[in-house]
Order: C-alpha cells, then sequence, then structure tokens
C-alpha cells in the first residue's frame, strides 16, 4: 500500500509539471506570432490620464492604441507621468512553489511520520502549500508596475526614458 501510494505520489507530480511546461510552451508560441506592447497610463500635465498599448516611440511622441482600439498619439512635452502596466506573475509563481515543495516535504512528512504513508502524504500537502505561499509572494514582487516621471527632468533624462520605453513598444524600430 506504501509502495502504490508514493508511486501515485510521483506520477501526479510528474504529470502536473508536464502539463505546466507544456502550457508554458504554448503561450511563447502565441505571443511570439505577434508581438505586443506594454501597457502604458500616461498622465498628461493638463490631469487627463490616457491608458493602451504602446506602439512605438516617435522622436517626440508616444503612440498607444487606446482601450477603443483608436490610435492616439501624445506629445513627449504634454507628459507628466508614464506608468507601465505588468501583469502579476503569483500564480505563476504559487504553481512553481507547489511543484518545488510537495516532493521534500512529502519525504520530510514520511520520515517524520514514522515511515507512513499519511505521513508523507500530509507532508506534501504542508510543504506544498508553504512553498506555494512563498513563489505567490516572490510573483507579486516581480509583477509591480514600473512608473516614469518625465515632468521636471532633463532632455537627456527623458531621452534615455524614451529608449527604455522602446524596448516594450511592439515596433521598436520606427524611422
Amino acid at each position: 500500500m506504501k509502495k502504490f501510494i508514493a508511486l501515485l505520489l510521483i506520477f501526479s507530480l510528474m504529470s502536473i509539471s508536464c502539463t505546466i511546461l507544456t502550457t508554458q510552451r504554448q503561450k511563447r508560441f502565441e505571443s511570439s506570432k505577434e508581438r505586443r506592447g506594454a501597457t502604458l497610463i500616461i498622465t498628461k500635465k493638463d490631469g487627463w490620464q490616457i491608458e493602451g498599448e504602446l506602439i512605438t516611440v516617435k522622436p517626440n511622441s508616444l503612440l498607444l492604441l487606446d482601450t477603443e482600439g483608436k490610435d492616439v498619439s501624445v506629445g513627449i512635452k504634454d507628459i507628466k507621468v508614464i506608468r507601465i502596466v505588468k501583469k502579476s506573475k503569483a500564480l505563476l509563481g504559487a504553481g512553481i512553489g507547489l511543484l518545488i515543495g510537495v516532493g521534500p516535504g512529502a519525504l520530510i512528512g514520511y520520515k517524520v511520520g514514522w515511515e507512513t504513508s499519511t505521513g508523507a502524504v500530509v507532508g506534501g500537502v504542508i510543504g506544498g502549500v508553504a512553498a506555494a505561499l512563498i513563489g505567490g509572494f516572490i510573483g507579486m514582487s516581480l509583477g509591480k508596475e514600473g512608473t516614469i516621471q518625465i515632468e521636471g527632468k532633463s532632455d537627456s533624462e527623458i531621452q534615455e526614458a524614451m529608449d527604455k520605453l522602446r524596448k516594450k513598444a511592439r515596433i521598436r524600430d520606427y524611422k
């Protein structure tokens, strides 16, 4: 019975990890088909906010595709602050943490639980949940928004910020 539970635990871990890897490969393949620009929230000096996908960085303006599907050009001189919206990576971090924590947790639970299958299952659950929580917090910290202050900066600092934004645009080499 112990061998059967241990074998079941090993195969379930392997199938979960294969499913996650396959899903990640599919996402990479789909995202390589069409490059997407970063999502920006631009606050203008007059207080208006514009949200949209960064299409390209022009010499004196940013071209965005707004939430209604319209192209919007925003002059750099009119911008106060640019916020770069990032997707949360909490779920990915929690999933990786779960996979990493279940195996060692099951092993420790097996040894501490006087070498019983119940100890392995309890240890696997506790180890998986603890590692998933840690991974989730790490993922959240990786997905924080970035802010670029434009107002009050020198021309060289603004140009440096635009060069960084250009790397996040759908079309990087606008001529």
